[in-house]
């Protein structure tokens, strides 16, 4: 990839910056030539990405020499831009086409909005399989459910663990929809072979060596949001997870910790058309998490749907009243049959970034 060589050119200069120029549509490729020319004789190395729609020569090397009015104002040259962002591979400006994470039949971030749905912890066979079969009736394509969970008390309950994990993969065979589960710990890693999707959770966000290590697999991750963090903030621990080599990464907004508290957390519904202007990876809504309110869930949902989210992920439970995590915020299944309807009427009316 134009960015890995970048970055490898980069650390191997005591002195480098970075600069890319963003060519017009259908550039001439003689032109192309002679500007690349030029370039390489001020002393820089050019590296050419084609998109879909765009051309980019990312420029490595001492940049400040660079006139950036007179690229700039080149007939081919739509516009130049320093990288001082500290996070590359996730930047928009080095991947301008949004990267699609596909697991099974749903793919984020190509213009559609998946849904995952199903409890937060799971509790047994016979929940997890009921709430699974109602929700992929209604329209979910992934199953989501807790099998370590952490919790703010010791006292509460903490999941099945391992035994979570084989239920999941239970559940998972009968109905056919892939699997979304939490790692908490880098021991635990071992369990999560056959899972499609590993969670990393919003109190995990800043845990760089459990970053570091997903970043080695293969399988897609789901990034969390911390309580407590900037959007740059969360990039940059997207960032360790795509340095390792895994580029398929769903960035997930799941309400942030401020002063009120009518709701269990303030749900930034800005951070999506942020986001899609910072980076090109997906981002998804949790809007269970972002209120903790049953009923508020299906308002936010909509909302998020129209700011352009890339998915939802929402909690489900056959007996919210009994649910030994997070019943409050919990929908039946009735209501999420409700709520995946009102997300297919306003999908096609959503923010496009």
């Amino acid at each position: 990839m134009l960015l890995q060589r970048l970055r490898r050119l980069l650390k191997q200069k005591k002195r480098g910056s970075m600069m890319v120029v963003i060519l017009k549509e259908n550039p001439d490729s003689g032109r192309i030539s002679d500007l690349t020319a030029w370039l390489e004789s001020l002393g820089l190395e050019v590296h050419p990405t084609v998109g879909k729609v765009q051309t980019i020569l990312g420029l490595v090397g001492d940049t400040s020499k660079v006139d950036i009015e007179l690229i700039r104002a080149l007939d081919i040259v739509q516009d130049v831009k320093r990288i001082s962002q500290p996070y590359k591979e996730a930047n928009r400006a080095f991947h301008p086409d949004n990267t699609v994470v596909t697991v099974g039949d749903a793919s984020f971030g190509d213009g559609s909005c998946p849904i995952i749905a199903g409890p937060c912890s799971v509790e047994s066979r016979e929940q997890l399989l009921e709430v699974a079969l109602r929700v992929k009736a209604a329209g979910a394509t992934l199953l989501r459910g807790g099998a370590f969970k952490p919790r703010t008390s010791p006292y509460a309950f903490q999941g099945l663990h391992a035994d979570g994990i084989k239920l999941l993969l239970e559940v998972k065979k009968e109905t056919g929809l892939p699997i979304v589960t939490e790692l908490m710990d880098l021991s635990q890693l071992d369990l999560f072979d056959e899972v499609d999707v590993i969670q990393i959770g919003a109190r995990n966000m800043q845990n760089f060596e459990l970053l570091r290590q997903v970043g080695h697999t293969d399988k897609p991750i789901l990034l969390k949001r911390g309580l407590a963090n900037t959007l740059q903030e969360l990039l940059m621990s997207a960032e360790y997870i795509m340095a390792g080599g895994n580029h398929r990464v769903i960035l997930c907004e799941r309400g942030i910790r401020t002063f009120e508290t009518a709701t269990r957390n303030t749900l930034d519904l800005s951070a999506i058309p942020m986001l899609h202007e910072m980076t090109h990876l997906p981002v998804i809504v949790d809007p269970s998490h972002a209120s903790g309110i049953a009923r508020l869930v299906k308002p936010m949902a909509l909302a998020a749907t129209a700011c352009g989210a890339d998915g939802l992920m929402i909690e489900v439970h056959n007996d919210p009243a009994h649910a030994k995590c997070d019943g409050p915020q919990s929908l039946t299944p009735g209501a999420f049959e409700d709520l995946a309807e009102a997300v297919r009427r306003i999908k096609p009316f959503a923010y496009k970034a």
